[in-house]
């Protein structure tokens, strides 16, 4: 088992100081264990990488939905990505905190929009025009301002598998640019609407710096448009994909991430997701 938590003592294993043994006596196999400490350190890690900035660190639950492992995380002040109704239902149970929920994904069904106007997220990630007709359409019907953010694609390859590629101009998520700014004028119009941000997601086990900075330029770059159109972004989603080390990656440090991504964005007036 290739993992740092997992030490040898005296031929038995341990994870924090715990024997594995002993855990296989009470609860039998095959069984999951995970390092409390370890979730904890990563997640402060993170924390720290960004402490100059207005932050939010959103976990994505289907990364992992335990429930345990949603309540540590929320009592340590995360946020959450979620994508669908059930997913919220389960950081709700784990005491998140729905206004620090962005919903993203393709596939928002009605019932699941109006749960989550009714729980009052901080952001749906719009994926495409339709999409955003419905929310309008749902919010009115509920009395309520749904707060939006639009996902760009900004045609940026992560160097990752293209099983795992999001943020290419031939995959199927997000909406182009001079798509996006159509619709945030769209947005703009719509009284139950709220536009609070932007959002980006180019890729999953990404092990490169520059896609990260290409597509942070580029939604800048967006946002500058948009000010001219007297649309004001409160938040920049830059989604995740931090590569692992599965065999022999080089896994990006926290501190270069947010070097990166925070040297583009000095001086700007919005909080990073």
């Amino acid at each position: 088992m290739k993992s740092s938590i997992l030490i040898k003592k005296k031929d038995k294993f341990f994870v924090e100081d715990v024997c594995i043994d002993s855990i296989i006596e009470k609860f039998a196999t095959p069984t999951y264990i995970y390092s409390k400490k370890r979730i904890v350190d990563n997640f402060k890690n993170l924390e720290s990488a960004f402490k100059n900035v207005d932050h939010l660190i959103c976990f994505a639950v289907k990364a992992n939905s335990n429930l345990a492992i949603l309540n540590l995380l929320a009592k340590n002040g995360a946020g959450f990505d979620i994508v669908s109704g059930g997913e919220l239902r389960r950081v709700i149970a784990a005491d998140g905190d729905p206004k620090k929920i962005v919903f993203s994904g393709v596939g928002k069904t009605s019932e699941e929009i109006k749960l989550a106007i009714e729980n009052n997220i901080l952001a749906f990630n719009i994926e495409s025009e339709d999409e955003l007709t419905r929310i309008q359409e749902i919010a009115k019907s509920l009395s309520k301002q749904a707060s939006i953010s639009i996902r760009v694609n900004p045609d940026v390859n992560a160097n990752t598998h293209p099983y795992i590629s999001t943020g290419l101009k031939e995959n199927k998520f997000g909406v182009s640019e001079e798509s996006a700014l159509n619709l945030y004028k769209k947005a703009k119009t719509m009284d139950s609407i709220l536009i609070k941000g932007i959002d980006c997601h180019i890729g999953s086990q990404i092990t490169d710096l520059k896609p990260f900075e290409d597509s942070v330029k580029k939604l800048i770059a967006l946002i500058d448009k948009l000010e001219v159109e007297g649309i004001k972004i409160k938040h920049m989603d830059i989604g995740g994909g931090i590569g692992i080390s599965y065999e022999d990656e080089k896994a990006i440090p926290f501190d270069a991430y947010a070097k990166a991504v925070t040297t583009l964005t000095k001086g700007r007036d919005f909080k990073i997701l």
